[in-house]
């Protein structure tokens, strides 16, 4: 009995240092991929500082996100703070102190916003460069032009703490930087009309891909707290989400209420602040472009 005793002390300490010595490399290949050097060639995109930009790029920060993670003062905020042990930070992109963008000239904000990597070459991890990498040259400018322009606060950088499972994740390749899953050849996009169309509607959707995918199916979100649903069917496929709303006025009232329909909540983890400041004409485009997309059943991503 006591030599058996003996055998599952042995085996259970065996399994605890296995699992710190996988720990160890885990964290040691996630930070080694995140500290990685990405040389890109990119065009500057000169600032502008009128006032039609800048009003153009406060309704941008406010409707694409940068206000939902960055405050509106731009100081930086908690984005994530669960209980499993996500704690995520953003920077301070105000002109203020401790800011990450004081010294950014030119290239650097096309490299951060565009392209998710830092003026040291490295990937910005948890930035959503991928929902924005496909903005026009005019509106990249006008966000930019916007956050230089906003009151000077304080803040510091960033603070991203993970489970060890998401840097296992990541570490394997199975949770992906926005970095590695950006086309960085392509051109800026041209522009096109703002107007209630199919087109329109596929340049402001852009912004749902990083949690519903880019075939808009959605799914679990890679990387996500494990209490966070699953990403909806925005497609009309299998289980479309979008079947509980007949018309874009009853899309519209859930972006701005949170709320179904039916009187149901719709999951906290969409973004409602940011969903509530997009104007009628994005919304209407939105819901065109969703009608028009090809199904796909849910959870493709």
């Amino acid at each position: 009995m006591r030599k058996a005793l003996k055998w599952i002390v042995f085996v259970i300490a065996g399994l605890l240092v296995a699992l710190a010595a996988l720990a160890l490399a885990a964290n040691w290949l996630a930070e080694r991929k995140r500290m990685r050097v990405i040389e890109l060639a990119v065009a500057p995109l000169p600032y502008v500082s009128d006032a039609a930009a800048i009003a153009r790029g406060k309704y941008l920060y406010e409707s694409r996100g940068c206000m939902e993670c960055h405050g509106s003062d731009g100081a930086g905020r908690d984005v994530v703070n669960d209980p499993g042990g996500m704690y995520v930070h953003s920077p301070n992109i105000s002109p203020g102190p401790g800011s990450v963008v004081n010294a950014y000239t030119e290239v650097d904000w096309v490299l951060a916003i565009r392209h998710g990597v830092s003026p040291q070459k490295h990937p910005l991890f948890l930035m959503p460069s991928k929902d924005y990498s496909r903005l026009t040259d005019t509106d990249l400018a006008a966000i930019i032009a916007y956050a230089r322009s906003l009151p000077a606060a304080t803040g510091g950088g960033a603070t991203v703490r993970l489970p060890f499972v998401v840097k296992a994740l990541y570490a394997a390749g199975a949770v992906k930087d926005d970095a590695e899953q950006i086309d960085h050849t392509l051109p800026p996009p041209a522009p096109v009309p703002e107007a209630i169309s199919v087109d329109h509607g596929a340049y402001v959707a852009r912004m749902c891909t990083g949690c519903h995918g880019d075939g808009l199916s959605g799914g679990k979100i890679p990387g996500s707290p494990p209490d966070w649903p699953p990403a909806a069917n925005l497609t009309p496929g299998t289980d479309s989400a979008m079947a509980r709303y007949p018309s874009d006025a009853a899309f519209a009232s859930m972006l701005r209420t949170g709320k179904r329909p039916d009187g149901t909540a719709v999951s906290e983890v969409m973004p409602f602040t940011t969903l509530g400041k997009l104007n009628d004409t994005d919304v209407s485009a939105i819901y065109v472009y969703l009608k028009a997309v090809r199904p796909r059943p849910a959870g493709n991503r």
